[in-house]
């Protein structure tokens, strides 16, 4: 348990002394916020689909987790090419302790740029609708954390190329995001793309956000709470595995 409670501030300690990564990080969550939330929010509102703040704001803070977390595989090969991960490997405790401190470290990280990003969206006018489901907005944003560090985590764990691992982790991350009915609504599209929104993990992370700020659900609370435990537990365990096999 030390040792993963230290890789998990060690995670930490790396990501707030980067204060450019910090500011940088928050960019692309702005631009959305006031691109799409005032260009697009007197569209949505002719076709009679309400406040566009209200619909965009969980998805926003979905994003925001999502890029934060599964760019912590990042750190995985940076430490590789140095030598930092081959220090952390011959100590005398299990891989498996190692990786779940990482990933715990990075989806902490992401969980608390998501909070950030929260507030931000209630600067550009979002507005919850009850203060009641707040923390299982913080469940569900620590599930989205966890569930794309473990992946980054997994797939770092089979490149040794850091430009490698960014074209991959654009190529998934890039698709996942916008399928996932982050800013748009998933009722009422065509079969097959309903079918493939389904497949998103993203998506029911998404559906528990805005259930928990504004009550609306496409494939329900629960539903959404359900697919991302398992979901998360079989990525973690395919991680673990693969960090294990890693070779220094």
């Amino acid at each position: 348990m030390d040792t993963i409670y230290i890789l998990w501030l060690r995670e930490l300690k790396r990501y707030y002394r980067s204060r450019s990564r910090m500011i940088g990080s928050l960019g692309q969550p702005i631009l959305f916020l006031v691109a799409l939330g005032f260009g697009l929010g007197p569209v949505f509102k002719r076709a009679g689909q309400g406040n566009y703040f209200e619909f965009l704001g969980p998805g926003v803070i979905g994003m925001s987790i999502l890029f934060t977390a599964v760019f912590t595989g990042v750190q995985v090969i940076w430490d590789r090419q140095f030598g930092f991960l081959k220090e952390t490997l011959v100590a005398p405790v299990t891989r498996f302790q190692i990786m779940l401190g990482k990933t715990l470290g990075g989806a902490t990280v992401a969980t608390l740029q998501g909070i950030i990003v929260f507030f931000l969206t209630l600067i550009a006018g979002f507005r919850p609708v009850s203060l009641v489901h707040l923390p299982l907005a913080l469940v569900f944003m620590f599930l989205i954390a966890l569930f794309f560090t473990s992946l980054g985590v997994a797939i770092a764990s089979t490149l040794q190329d850091m430009q490698g691992f960014q074209l991959i982790m654009n190529f998934v991350v890039q698709p996942v995001f916008f399928l996932s009915g982050a800013l748009f609504p998933l009722n009422g599209l065509p079969k097959a793309l309903a079918i493939v929104a389904s497949l998103d993990p993203l998506s029911y992370g998404i559906d528990g956000l805005r259930y928990s700020f504004v009550t609306v659900s496409h494939y329900g609370a629960l539903t959404s709470m359900l697919v991302l435990l398992v979901l998360t537990f079989i990525v973690l365990s395919i991680g673990s595995f693969l960090f294990s096999k890693i070779e220094i």
